[in-house]
């Protein structure tokens, strides 16, 4: 179901781990980008499938836009609408997946790179990871709108204007990341955080992505109001109902994601 060229897709135990392979800087080209959101809205709909972790080959998570080959991509009639269209739906495809995709930080996340990270619903880092906004430098705008999820005015105004790059230890004081850890201890705490999901009723986490995603720009009124709308319709769930008997007669619920 899942073979591709500049991403690879491991799934063991309702773990998809997703890595992006482009190298030597995992660049965000037409086919990374492509490839990218066809996996994860195949995931969507596919039980095997309960968390997502997206991560990178190499030092670099994503160094950004595929800069060599932007003239060509952007130089023909339509090509820059089409390119725009693109890299949207790729950030949306991360964010709409209805399966929670938990960003591990490798390396360096750049510009697009950032954007991808920014669309996660968890971060971790590594040590050596960073995210930053480059753009300033190569004449060109970045995902500042999405950057705003993970940080405050200041300090994105001074990583958009300045290229500055905020670095793993940074972010986790910030709350930006759940944890920054030694290189070799990333794979292992993404899988840990994976593993506590995927043991959950993969129906109420659905629900969960869907409602936070719809009431994420709502007003306090509107979204509460929302949320209390989906709960109910999450109470009459077998899978609910299941947890509920579990909890009274004290042992692990088994989930049939109904």
């Amino acid at each position: 179901m899942y073979s591709f060229e500049q991403i690879t897709v491991a799934i063991q135990d309702f773990i998809a781990v997703v890595t992006l392979n482009n190298p030597p800087v995992n660049a965000v080209s037409t086919q990374l980008m492509n490839e990218l959101t066809q996996a994860l809205d195949t995931m969507g709909s596919d039980d095997s499938v309960r968390v997502v972790i997206l991560t990178g080959y190499g030092k670099i998570f994503c160094a950004g836009a595929d800069l060599k080959n932007r003239e060509h991509i952007t130089g023909t009639p339509g090509g820059l609408n089409q390119h725009s269209r693109r890299t949207r739906e790729l950030f949306h495809s991360i964010r709409e997946c209805c399966k929670p995709v938990i960003g591990a930080l490798n390396g360096p996340a750049l510009g697009a790179g950032l954007g991808i990270a920014a669309s996660c619903d968890i971060l971790i880092a590594s040590e050596t990871a960073c995210l930053a906004l480059p753009e300033v430098d190569v004449g060109l705008l970045g995902g500042v709108k999405h950057a705003q999820r993970l940080f405050g005015h200041s300090r994105l105004r001074r990583m958009m204007l300045t290229g500055m790059r905020v670095t793993a230890p940074e972010l986790y004081r910030l709350g930006v990341i759940e944890a920054c850890v030694a290189p070799d201890q990333l794979l292992p705490e993404a899988q840990k955080i994976a593993a506590q999901i995927a043991a959950k009723s993969p129906l109420s986490v659905q629900l969960m992505i869907e409602t936070a995603n719809a009431i994420e720009d709502m007003s306090l009124r509107d979204g509460y109001r929302y949320e209390q709308d989906r709960t109910a319709q999450v109470a009459k769930t077998e899978d609910a109902v299941e947890a509920r008997r579990a909890f009274v007669e004290k042992r692990a619920p088994v989930f049939v994601g109904r």
